[in-house]
């Protein structure tokens, strides 16, 4: 249970940090911290829970990851299942948790997207469906390649941590203005459920666009990264 407990635990810190960036800091009054802040505020969630439970629980902190690591022949699969209820279950208590911080500000409006992702008009740039499902497909599909690379034995050792934190952060810089960035249905989930209506409509494709980037990623790693015979 305690690898469980750390999954739920990462995850947890993942969307607060990640999402309450977005929704408590992005646009302050005049000290704002952007798209530059949100972007490193993900990237930080994952690093520092790298360090603090990766020894623990692997630091997946996402189905995407999971299911990646499991192609990847990093991970059984008979924890594939316990490691994404935990995550989602993070994830959405994490969303519960900043729901009831920023509804404390007068004309907090949870309707107004409270960090969900989307396409089309509910895309920050007006992006189409087309272009988000591409763009979380191989964002995704890198983010896992990296993931591999890092961890993988004959990588520089202690590292891994800051290359995937960092890569995490690009992603978003790209991204934001696409979908909001997902790359990971969990933190998907955490806040779409508490806005409901379009944002539980569209998030079929943040779970399906991810895991198939995934995938594609694992199986793209597990090609390049085998090792010469």
């Amino acid at each position: 249970m305690k690898k469980y407990c750390a999954e739920f635990i990462g995850t947890f810190w993942l969307v607060l940090g990640g999402c309450g960036s977005a929704v408590l800091a992005a646009a302050f009054p005049n000290i704002g911290i952007g798209l530059l802040g949100v972007s490193l505020a993900f990237g930080l969630t994952v690093l520092t829970m790298a360090f603090a439970i990766g020894h623990i629980s692997g630091c997946h902190l996402n189905p995407a990851v999971s299911v990646g690591l499991w192609v990847g022949g990093r991970f059984p699969a008979k924890d594939l299942g316990p490691y994404i209820i935990a995550q989602v279950f993070g994830a959405v208590v994490a969303g519960g948790v900043l729901y009831l911080i920023a509804s404390g500000k007068a004309g907090f409006d949870v309707s107004a997207g409270f960090a969900s992702n989307g396409y089309g008009s509910h895309s920050p740039g007006g992006y189409s469906f087309p272009a988000a499902l591409l763009t979380e497909i191989v964002m995704t599909m890198i983010f896992v390649v990296v993931i591999l690379g890092a961890t993988d034995k004959r990588a520089p050792q202690g590292f891994a941590p800051i290359a995937i934190g960092l890569c995490l952060t690009l992603i978003h810089l790209i991204s934001i203005p696409v979908t909001n960035t997902s790359v990971n249905p969990a933190r998907s989930t955490g806040v779409a459920v508490f806005v409901g209506g379009w944002a539980v409509a569209q998030l079929w494709l943040f779970w399906v666009a991810p895991i198939i980037g995934g995938v594609v990623g694992a199986a793209i790693y597990r090609f390049i990264g085998s090792e010469e015979k």
